[in-house]
């Protein structure tokens, strides 16, 4: 049934043909031993993957054969859960023993079914946590910073920077424009670290109503308000020997920052209704597109909580200021969305990836991700062409490269319509950005009506809602 290996330790002949004849019926492979030490000496050829003992037996007996067997397994790196066997009268020796390490204990005479399920259970709970280290690994080589794609030397720095500080336990601020990469930066942090096995705990401040952050971030004790039916575990708490990231931390609100700054200055945090304060173990990755200096100068932001968080700061850069790095990431990303689309894409024509290089990326890498997840979807060949790629992307240019005389003519010629449309695109988006979305404002901004501005709007697709003037 399952091939999996089962080493039985008794001194009692009958039990062992018992036992053995019950577990290879189920299709457990079985090897069996009369001693403590006849079992050390056949455990690394067999390799079991659950030892049954009993407990009482001369020379080395269950206690001691647990501990050795703990001791063999760990420094193969491998998990062996042990079960006791044991006379009703020494149950309480058992059970101690399942506090240095056994999996379980039966009591002679013992049902056979329930032996049975407790083989199953112990040799499923291995499998889960083999699986549990396996996806462990797993994190940790996805997010080491050999999985960031770019060789310029911008990137460079940044990955300078981060590999000083992953040995440390010294609070990290990655600061940059939405997608450039936070918080794939604060997992490679976080998993190249001594705190790779421990929790990673993401927690977007942004998204977060104010009246709700204080019991999310640090929990709440059963009645401390209404519908609060049982105790809840806070993002501090459940971060405990691992990272918290807090991603957004320039939208979080006054009233939760001083107490933020508590928690990471006494490294203690008090659950909402209660009256004892806990002690955790984290390590605090924040992030933020805003310019923290900024918002501490005009009074929302703490200036005691920005000097605690900023202990490094590591700035990634916008994806416009490394288009060296651009061939290299279109490339990533095709092959991920050819495997997984499982289309016979591999590469980007030449042109289409000086097209790609050109474009300015407001959304930087997360908007190239898109751009090419599209383009492997539409494209029919084998090879991405400029067709594949959204309208926007024609017709591209380094930015504002015409306004610096700096005008690229190629022998192929331009389509000026799209180029054009292209600029005032951008100037739309950048004015109703640096207005908060208040389109009287940004029409002002751009010397043109209200009217104007609407009609243009509708044109790019950009405002399908409200087109009110507030």
């Amino acid at each position: 049934m399952s091939g999996e290996r089962v080493l039985i330790v008794d001194d009692e002949l009958s039990l062992r043909e018992f036992l053995s004849i019950l577990l290879e019926r189920d299709g457990y492979v079985v090897r069996a031993a009369p001693s403590g030490e006849r079992a050390l000496d056949a455990f690394d050829g067999f390799a079991p993957d659950l030892v049954i003992s009993d407990l009482n037996m001369p020379g080395i007996d269950g206690i001691e054969l647990l501990r050795q067997v703990k001791a063999r397994a760990m420094k193969a790196g491998r998990d062996v859960p042990f079960i006791l066997v044991t006379a009703y009268g020494s149950v309480a020796n058992a059970v101690a023993a399942t506090k240095e390490g056994a999996f379980d204990y039966v009591a002679k005479p013992f049902n056979n079914d329930e032996l049975r399920l407790i083989v199953r259970r112990a040799l499923a709970m291995r499998q889960l946590e083999a699986d549990n280290a396996r996806l462990r690994a797993e994190l940790g080589e996805r997010f080491q910073l050999g999985q960031f794609v770019g060789t310029s030397p911008k990137m460079q720095a940044v990955y300078a920077l981060v590999r000083r500080v992953m040995g440390t336990r010294i609070n990290c601020l990655v600061c940059g424009e939405s997608g450039t990469g936070k918080e794939l930066l604060a997992r490679a942090i976080h998993y190249g670290s001594e705190r790779a096995q421990g929790p990673f705990i993401a927690v977007n401040c942004g998204a977060i109503p104010e009246n709700l952050i204080e019991s999310e971030l640090f929990g709440y004790v059963k009645g401390a308000f209404t519908g609060a039916n049982h105790n809840k575990v806070g993002m501090f708490k459940a971060a405990a020997g691992g990272t918290l990231f807090l991603d957004e931390i320039g939208e979080m609100p006054a009233s939760a920052q001083v107490k933020v700054l508590r928690a990471i200055q006494e490294r203690k945090v008090l659950p909402v209704g209660g009256n004892v304060e806990e002690a955790v173990d984290v390590r605090i990755v924040a992030a933020t597109n805003r310019d923290l200096q900024v918002e501490v100068a005009q009074g929302r932001f703490r200036e005691d909580l920005y000097y605690r968080l900023n202990v490094v700061q590591i700035d990634m850069p916008p994806l416009r200021e490394r288009p060296e790095d651009i061939p290299a990431l279109a490339q990533h990303f095709t092959k991920k969305f050819a495997e997984e689309l499982g289309k016979p894409i591999r590469a980007a024509s030449p042109e289409c990836l000086r097209l790609l290089q050109n474009y300015p990326y407001p959304g930087n890498v997360r908007e190239l991700q898109n751009v090419i997840e599209r383009a492997v979807a539409f494209e029919l060949g084998t090879v991405l062409t400029p067709s594949s790629l959204p309208e926007r992307l024609h017709g591209s240019f380094p930015p504002m490269s015409e306004e610096r005389g700096e005008l690229d003519l190629p022998p192929g010629g331009v389509d000026l319509e799209a180029r054009i449309a292209t600029i005032e695109r951008r100037y739309l988006e950048k004015a109703l950005e640096v207005t908060a979305g208040n389109r009287t404002q940004a029409a002002k901004l751009l010397g043109i009506t209200f009217r104007s501005l609407r009609y243009r709007l509708v044109k790019f697709g950009m405002d399908a809602g409200d087109l009110s003037e507030g």
